[in-house]
């Protein structure tokens, strides 16, 4: 029983708060059209991987898409991992841990959530891939990478561990993060590739939702840090070292109230979150941080 019980895990019933489109567009600063893209994405391909500038609001825009495209805030229908290099195919799918003296085949986090998935097939699930470029693609997919497609999903391969048939279900939505402004990481396999949809995420310094909420804050501070920040942007992206893929996201200056926007809290985020990125971005050419430096301190002068 308590194998069968692991194989078809029953989720508790729980009342759910219903989200909508309007929801969305006040919450993930993206305008009506690109959400519209984004959404039609996702459910022709089903896996879909948000690439962006640092602080753009990827993982943000993931959860409240899946609450979207779900209808309602169920967290019970979302899983969340992070990879890294020593992430593997044992954590990801299934593999041989120790156990006492021993050891024991145990299933992975994204085993699990299919099993649970194919409870409810009339409800969309979504497991959403944080770093997904960081860790070594082929070797924590495995043979997920066939089953992943949309043109295999339902249809049974056997795993290498168990011998068993394994399928991934059709209402699975797989949604990855990915950061265009790591260099290092700039490569993805290619049979991976062809598998993801990918979506660029941009700053959303000109969307109707960050415009409302500049607005809520009356703040002539950080009016005129976010005019000078969306200047420090079209300058990134003219630099031919850099490009749009290196912009300053929106996220650095989201999260305040009117109360608590305060002018130490802008100068801390100028100090140790964008000039810290600036002086990395333009590590050989200190003249262009010091004159952004004056300039974004000059708003608070």
């Amino acid at each position: 029983m308590d194998i069968i019980r692991d194989e078809n895990p029953l989720p508790p019933e729980v009342q759910n708060s219903p989200y909508t489109k309007k929801n969305f567009l006040s919450e993930v600063y993206m305008n009506e059209e690109k959400y519209d893209r984004l959404a039609g994405v996702l459910c022709n391909k089903m896996n879909v991987i948000l690439q962006g500038a640092p602080g753009v609001g990827k993982t943000f825009a993931a959860k409240r898409l899946a609450y979207l495209l779900m209808g309602e805030k169920d967290d019970s229908r979302i899983e969340f991992v992070q990879f890294h290099q020593n992430y593997t195919y044992e954590d990801f799918l299934m593999g041989y841990k120790p156990v006492g003296d021993s050891f024991e085949l145990k299933h992975g986090v994204f085993y699990r959530f299919c099993k649970k998935a194919e409870n409810q097939p009339d409800k969309k699930y979504f497991f959403i891939i944080d770093e997904i470029n960081r860790g070594n693609l082929s070797k924590i997919f495995g043979e997920l990478l066939m089953l992943i497609e949309k043109d295999y999903r339902g249809k049974k391969a056997t795993l290498a561990y168990n011998g068993m048939p394994f399928s991934v279900p059709e209402n699975l939505y797989i949604i990855g993060m990915m950061n265009t402004a790591d260099r290092s990481l700039a490569m993805i396999d290619y049979a991976l590739r062809r598998r993801f949809s990918f979506f660029e995420i941009d700053p959303g310094f000109g969307s109707e939702g960050f415009r409302a909420y500049q607005k809520s804050l009356e703040n002539e501070n950080f009016d005129e840090l976010v005019s000078k920040i969306v200047e420090l942007n079209e300058a990134i992206m003219r630099d031919k070292s850099l490009g749009k893929g290196f912009c300053i996201g929106h996220s650095y200056f989201c999260g305040r109230t009117k109360e608590n926007c305060t002018k130490e809290w802008m100068q801390s985020v100028v100090d140790y979150d964008i000039l810290p990125m600036l002086s990395e971005y333009w590590f050989d050419d200190d003249s262009k941080v010091q004159r952004w430096e004056n300039i974004l301190h000059g708003v608070f002068q």
